[in-house]
């Protein structure tokens, strides 16, 4: 391997040791190549890295497989994320202290919030905090910490102990996946614990998911089905699906 491959191997390599994925087409801009070079580079890289939906990842990354590509996710399923979200801002009450969660989903509950319901917003991520930052008369707080690009949120001990010390109403939780025996579960451990202690905070929970995410299993669990209140889901939802989170121990929203 010439020197010039072996250096932006490295440098694709630290790259993804920051976000756990890269664009090709970032990966081209970062190195001044062009992007066929950049695949002849990972061609002969003997399997260390592999292409995923137009991102280089690492082959031996565990979790490649369920690995969460924000920018991919964003685009996806657009229409019944917003239904969802929809029925999702139904529950929201004037002068609330709500938990909004990380993730794609999750804007388009932001965006339904009201200026004139005058509702408190506990957030740990960047998409959410620029839409709540914008509607009048709402107060945002935010929990800082290490930015983390895989959902463009924060994590540290200290935002913990901020979120022990706020009242919630209600905590809307979002997820990569959600199973009646496994339950709702994400790509990233490091969001685990704020959702964790935001289900523990709040009066009322609700997860909030679109009908894809149904029987899919994400390698970090944060919570059993049963601990929500409710789970809402888009119209679009099956009816294979909707017998199979037919439970007790929740409310299923849809409609």
């Amino acid at each position: 391997m010439n020197e010039r491959k072996s250096q932006r191997l490295e440098r694709i390599e630290n790259a993804l040791r920051d976000s756990g994925a890269l664009r090709l087409k970032d990966a081209s801009e970062m190195l001044g190549v062009s992007e066929m070079t950049i695949r002849r580079d990972i061609s002969s890289c003997d399997g260390v890295f592999r292409y995923l939906g137009g991102y280089i990842v690492k082959c031996h990354d565990s979790s490649q497989n369920s690995f969460y590509v924000f920018d991919r996710e964003r685009e996806s399923h657009i229409e019944n994320k917003r239904m969802a979200c929809e029925l999702a801002a139904s529950f929201i009450e004037p002068r609330d202290t709500i938990f909004i969660d990380c993730g794609t989903t999750m804007p388009h509950l932001a965006r339904r919030i009201a200026s004139d319901w005058r509702v408190t917003v506990v957030c740990f991520s960047l998409n959410i905090a620029n839409v709540i930052c914008k509607i009048p008369n709402t107060t945002l707080i935010m929990l800082g910490g290490v930015y983390q690009p895989s959902s463009a949120s924060f994590s540290s001990a200290e935002a913990l102990e901020m979120l022990r010390t706020i009242g919630i109403n209600k905590a809307f939780l979002s997820a990569g996946g959600i199973d009646p025996t496994h339950g709702a579960s994400c790509s990233n451990f490091h969001e685990v614990p704020i959702k964790q202690e935001a289900i523990h905070r709040a009066v009322q929970k609700y997860l909030v998911v679109d009908s894809s995410k149904i029987g899919k299993v994400r390698p970090a669990f944060f919570a059993g089905l049963d601990e929500f209140d409710a789970v809402v889901i888009d119209r679009d939802i099956s009816p294979e699906n909707r017998e199979l989170l037919t439970n007790d121990s929740f409310r299923l929203v849809t409609d």
